[in-house]
């Protein structure tokens, strides 16, 4: 075997393997085997004609050589960005870990008590800082969370109202620009009217529903915003702020003045800027609004033996149940970075907050002295982190490139200084000496920071914050490094077993692929340097785009959305201007199968658009006959059609071509959801099934790691008459020229990550991507044949072939009383995580093992199946004390003294010999779902629990 072709490291079937597959799925070779899956008409005659592949040791080598073409300046261009400072016992041991970033999300909780922990510890922290009650387990950045503050204040304020929508919002000038952008995206296409001005001029009317103010200002200056929220309040506007985090540890919280909702990014909480991404945002709120806001909350119950457990609480809000009743379309968090950030709360601890927060302020106040003795005038009266001078800007920023700084030039007489925890007394004097230069003057040398304070009295902290145990125990890196450790023994990650989850594909995420992400000169840029000073960013970002339009048989790629849902909205606002281009604003309908993602539905409504949804047939396909009458009853109107595929059932529909086709015949455009692109990928593309737009999620086709839940990145993919429309930035110009507003606060969404997938793409080259989506449906077939007989396949193709996924119907074994969770729990004591439950049909799974997975794994797989398919058959309706009820068993169970169950402790934990090799202890036993919503905590103990437990 050749040892320096990634794709066999990548691919888990071996040439030798091969021949035993086929024969078992009784197919004479892969050709036919494509051949039998893929209908003809849409296959590609072509190779994707991508650039050879690199081998590991060539792109490491490449990756160090475009990460020297970025320009490592000294950033103080602030607007929600600041270099921080990542502990290394962090790194190492969360980052750079993939028992932590190759977790799936947590729908399985008995197997994710780690992360249900660490998020829990997160959720405090914001909860604590902002002084509200309940906090969500991250959004995607500030932006976005600001967007989706606006939209729950409105549609709170519509419920309440029934009658008479109130639609103006009002937006403090202070915001943050890029916040500004992705508000009016956002609220046109709802009828809500932005009006932005000056907080202290605004007239509390009655036509207004919300406000959103910023907590420091975009330039640094700080406003006690109490008497605005008590006069919001006496007008019945609800309030936002979109706060900064380290900044709440010296200032008043917002929850202390009445707010509805606070916002913002904990990024300065040890994550790296990564040229905008990604990032955790928060989203705070009051207790009152629990089932209105978006994402997820991780909750505290208990298992069946009372004993205390976490698991995702009020899961009703999600979208596969509200569909196109829900308010949002967020169906994921920045997990991974949420992790990090609420363990740098962990490690540092209130007290090494307050010195981090007092350290960057005393900073501030350090630098505005130095510069007012050589003269010039600092504008903010009260401030934090950030000042703003008086200065000829284009005198000044020449001097400073020069010296490779980068400050924010407001406008030509302005400039901005937003210092950070990095900033030390030496980039002070650095700092100092470019103004000294602009000016023509000696400036003095400054040798240590001022301890006085330039924040009014009336807004500074006085409450406590993270008073909690956790918060005050692992402080020194072995306390937290075991800390760590501990969290990362209760989840089952794909570097124990496969994880087999349809419509989700957790892939391998090469170590290879992995490493430029702790590389500083790829992870110390700020979004809004100069484009010039990031020449490596530019080039992979503009290769990695112009690779996937290749991929997707269309003409260009926008890499701003930075989730899938988002690339949703992102690809339906596209159509939206497309449409009003041509005269046709009219166009609001958007047909949706029964069988699609929850998220399509939300997101056309966002979009403006009215959801119409048509019927799936007998055999899991769109029912042609029902999408043909609803497309003619409604073709003036017709916007989009959005389809998954292959189908969210797992099967490549053969009447695809027909179908799009229909839609352009009546004026529509056609919106392809790329969850399923790992069947496509070398073999067919959303171009040559007659497609307009794609959204591709690199979290699952393109290798870029789950984290628990986040980070992903849904760029979309355009036909040339979309390309005009595709989504801009304020601050950096990209996008088409009729672009949309901004869909994400960076210019190029979570251009961190990107690089994974840059890699993913190289090191396989256009041979190794179709090899995979070839071995994905090979090992999903052969999955489906092992199992034939004894589980039934709900949908397979015409040849009676499963596309990269299929699904199990579990629904006869009720009559033994055994339900599909059942299964999902028992799962887990064979040292599996579930695959997809009960979607897209109710009592079903959906199994995807993707082309990473070797042999043997595929069938231990299938044994611990085929061994729970006996257990079902020995069930009984009449006795639910089985081991399939009693699942999973814990450690501490099969420790106990006593054993009152009627069938063995080995049975029990050690049902197959593969086990007593590799066994994989879940935390605690089934939890208790309705009694954590009955009973919502999301926040750790209080420090007092602790002390009446001793």
């Amino acid at each position: 075997m050749r040892t320096d072709v990634f794709a066999k490291r990548h691919i888990g079937i071996t040439d030798d393997d091969l021949e035993h597959m086929l024969e078992t799925i009784g197919t004479e070779s892969l050709d036919q085997l494509i051949y039998e899956t893929l209908p003809e008409g849409i296959r590609l005659k072509e190779n994707l004609g991508l650039e050879a592949p690199m081998s590991e040791h060539k792109f490491l080598a490449h990756m160090q050589e475009l990460s020297e073409k970025n320009q490592l300046f000294r950033s103080y261009i602030g607007l929600g960005y600041h270099e921080s400072l990542t502990p290394s016992v962090i790194k190492r041991n969360i980052l750079e870990n993939p028992g932590w970033y190759t977790a799936y999300t947590p729908y399985q909780a008995e197997i994710a008590q780690g992360r249900l922990e660490a998020l829990l510890n997160f959720q405090t922290v914001v909860s604590d800082l902002t002084g509200m009650e309940l906090a969500n387990a991250s959004l995607l950045d500030e932006s976005t969370a600001a967007a989706e503050a606006m939209t729950m204040l409105f549609d709170v304020r519509s419920r309440e109202q029934k009658k008479n929508k109130v639609l103006k919002f009002f937006v403090s000038d202070e915001i943050l620009p890029q916040t500004l952008s992705l508000l009016k995206t956002r609220s046109a296409p709802l009828g809500i009217e932005l009006v932005v001005g000056k907080h202290g001029d605004f007239e509390f009317g009655s036509d207004f529903f919300g406000a959103l103010l910023q907590y420091p200002g975009k330039h640094g200056q700080i406003h006690d915003y109490g008497d605005f929220v008590a006069k919001a309040k006496e007008n019945d506007i609800k309030t936002a702020v979109a706060a900064d985090i380290l900044s709440l540890v010296l200032l008043t919280p917002p929850g202390e003045w009445g707010v509805d909702v606070v916002v913002g990014t904990t990024q300065r909480f040890g994550i790296p800027l990564g040229y905008g991404g990604p990032h955790a945002a928060f989203f705070a709120t009051r207790e009152a609004y629990k089932r209105n806001i978006p994402g997820r909350i991780i909750g505290v119950t208990k298992d069946v033996d009372g004993k205390p457990a976490m698991r995702m609480a009020l899961q009703t809000r999600e979208q596969h149940i509200k569909r196109d009743k829900a308010t949002s379309n967020i169906c994921t968090a920045q997990v991974l970075l949420a992790v990090m950030a609420g363990m740098y709360a962990v490690f540092h601890g209130p007290e090494g907050l307050k010195y981090i927060a007092k350290k960057v302020h005393s900073t501030a106040v350090t630098l505005t002295d130095a510069l007012e003795k050589l003269g010039l005038y600092q504008v903010n009266t009260s401030y934090f982190d950030t000042i703003t001078v008086k200065i000829d800007s284009n005198a000044l920023r020449p001097i400073a490139e020069k010296h490779e700084v980068n400050f924010l030039y407001v406008d030509e007489d302005t400039a901005s200084i937003a210092v950070n925890e990095a900033t030390s007394v030496k980039d002070l004097n650095q700092i100092v000496s470019v103004f000294s230069e602009a000016l023509g003057k000696d400036s003095a040398h400054i040798d240590a920071l001022l301890q006085d304070t330039a924040i009014m009295e009336s807004i500074r902290r006085e409450s406590d914050f993270l008073q909690n145990k956790v918060f005050n125990a692992y402080h020194s890196e072995t306390e937290l490094m075991r800390y760590i450790k501990k969290l990362e023994r209760r989840d089952l990650s794909l570097n124990h077993s496969m994880i087999a989850l349809g419509s989700c594909t957790m892939k391998l995420n090469a170590a290879s692929e992995m490493f430029a992400l702790s590389m500083a000169r790829w992870g110390n840029i700020h979004p809004f340097v100069p484009v010039e000073q990031a020449k490596g960013y530019q080039i992979v970002l503009k290769e990695l785009a112009k690779d996937l339009t290749t991929i997707t048989g269309f003409a260009a790629t926008s890499l701003q959305p930075n989730s899938g849902a988002q690339g949703e909205y992102a690809g339906l606002m596209v159509i939206r201007a497309y449409h009003e281009s041509r005269g046709e604003a009219h166009r609001n309908i958007c047909i949706i199968p029964a069988s699609a993602h929850g998220t399509n539905p939300a997101s056309a409504v966002m979009a403006g658009m009215k959801v119409v949804v048509t019927k799936t047939d007998e055999k899991g396909n769109i029912d042609v006959a029902d999408l043909e009458d609803k497309v003619a009853k409604h073709s003036e109107n017709l916007a989009a059609l959005m389809v998954t595929y292959p189908s969210t059932h797992g099967v490549f529909e053969s009447s695809i071509m027909h179908i799009t086709q229909l839609i352009h015949d009546h004026g529509g455009q056609v919106y392809m959801d790329g969850a399923n692109m790992n069947a496509q990928v070398g073999l067919t593309h959303p171009g040559k099934i007659g497609a307009d737009v794609c959204h591709l999620n690199l979290h699952k086709t393109f290798a870029i790691p789950h984290g628990g839940g986040g980070p992903g990145v849904g760029p979309i993919c355009v036909a040339e008459q979309l390309v005009p429309f595709l989504p801009g930035n304020p601050i950096i110009e990209t996008g088409g020229e009729k672009g949309i507003g901004a869909i994400s606060a960076a210019p190029w969404g979570s251009s961190l990550v990107c690089l994974i997938s840059y890699g993913y793409i190289k090191m396989l080259g256009g041979s190794g991507l179709r090899r995979s989506t070839e071995i994905a449906i090979l090992n999903a077939n052969y999955i489906k044949n092992r199992l034939s007989g004894k589980f039934d396949v709900l949908y397979t193709g015409e040849r009676g072939r499963a596309a990269h996924e299929m699904i199990i119907d579990c629904r006869p074994f009720k009559k033994q009383g055994i339900e599909v969770s059942d299964i999902a729990k028992r799962l887990m004591d064979y040292g599996f995580h579930a695959p997809t439950v009960s979607f897209p049909v109710a009592g079903t799974i959906m199994i995807e093992p993707t082309e990473s997975e070797s042999l043997a794994e595929l069938d231990r797989f299938c044994e611990a199946m085929l061994s729970i398919r006996e257990e079902i058959d020995r069930a009984s309706s009449d006795d639910t004390d089985n081991v399939l009820k009693n699942a999973p068993h814990t450690l501490e169970m099969l420790t106990s003294d006593t054993w009152d169950f009627p069938y063995s402790r080995q049975k029990a934990a050690f049902p197959l010999p593969y086990l007593s090799e590799n066994k994989f202890w879940p935390a605690v036993r089934r939890v208790d779902d309705a009694y954590g919503d009955r009973n919502l905590m999301c926040t750790c103990d209080p420090i007092e629990a602790y002390a009446e437990a001793e």
